[in-house]
């Protein structure tokens, strides 16, 4: 969430006219995130979310924003895009296609604790289940073949120990998939940041613009590559096992799976060091920009090699 493309509160005020959300308030830009253009807006009817995008077409979106409003019926926290007085979800202004949603209640967490794991996996597995009822499907557009051409791309930049490592992940993966195992709607992004705690409750969650069709476990793996993780890259069995067991209460882990999931969470650290290696080697143009490290994930990456197949569990 960044601010690529800016609006003024002129353009948003008369783009408003085109919903029943009231007078605009307040425009306040987000400076967080690398994908879309986010601005926060109050108007007299409430608080909501502006999202120009920057990369999705309009006819990949419809996905996403009719995934959110199905999640949204079935009880899953999420944002809910708001129709416009002809009933559509996306619009468009200043030349990106564009939807507001609601504004969820809560703040994300830079340093979570035992029990908020245990509630990210909970709701995990709802979101899943509840997923598995939504009539359409989405293919990851960040699965084996992006993660190939991506990796082509950022290998200039890289050192030679760096390389190496990118090429034998690649091929590893390539005669290891994921996909014998379960699959449905799949955030693929539930970072720390894209949840937010009103206090000890999850008020939402947030950014499914990543989301797709994929392996259940490798969401899992990529949420708890992030909320499961020490500072060094190394896990935390406690944090692990807690987002894992309350995942499996909601939706039951299957042996295959437990046999699988240290190369799911090989496969969730490899995706996000690409993607980050991208953005920050060859990034866009933007008013506001924040490149997240890639070495976070290299590091995670290495750990979970290092574990030789012994990841913690149940």
């Amino acid at each position: 969430m960044s601010v690529f493309t800016r609006v003024t509160e002129a353009e948003l005020t008369a783009w408003l006219k085109e919903y029943s959300l009231g007078s605009l308030l307040e425009l306040q830009g987000i400076a967080a995130g690398i994908e879309n253009t986010n601005y926060f807006v109050t108007t007299s009817n409430g608080r909501f979310v502006l999202t120009l995008f920057e990369k999705l077409s309009a006819k990949e979106l419809p996905f996403y924003l009719n995934l959110m409003a199905h999640l949204a019926r079935h009880g899953i926290p999420c944002p809910a895009p708001m129709a416009d007085r002809h009933n559509h979800f996306l619009g468009e202004l200043n030349g990106k296609p564009a939807c507001i949603v609601s504004r969820l209640s809560g703040k994300s967490l830079t340093h979570p604790e035992t029990a908020h794991c245990a509630a990210v996996g909970a709701m995990l597995g709802q979101m899943h289940i509840a997923g598995q009822s939504f009539g359409k499907a989405m293919a990851n557009a960040r699965a084996a073949e992006w993660r190939q051409q991506a990796a082509q791309q950022v290998r200039p930049f890289l050192n030679e120990s760096d390389a190496a490592l990118l090429d034998t992940e690649i091929a590893f993966h390539e005669q290891h998939g994921l996909h014998e195992l379960p699959q449905g709607v799949v955030h693929a992004d539930l970072f720390r940041d894209n949840v937010l705690f009103d206090g000890a409750r999850i008020g939402g969650l947030i950014d499914f613009y990543f989301a797709c069709n994929d392996s259940l476990l490798y969401d899992a793996a990529i949420t708890a590559n992030d909320w499961c993780m020490r500072d060094d890259g190394s896990p935390d069995a406690a944090r692990t096992r807690a987002l894992l067991a309350a995942y499996h209460a909601e939706r039951p882990f299957t042996a295959r799976e437990a046999e699988l999931w240290p190369i799911a969470l090989r496969a969730a650290a490899l995706r996000f060091w690409i993607s980050r290696l991208y953005d920050l080697h060859l990034p866009r143009d933007g008013e506001i920009i924040h490149a997240h490290d890639p070495d976070k994930f290299k590091h995670i990456l290495q750990r979970h090699i290092a574990a030789n197949g012994d990841a913690i569990w149940l």
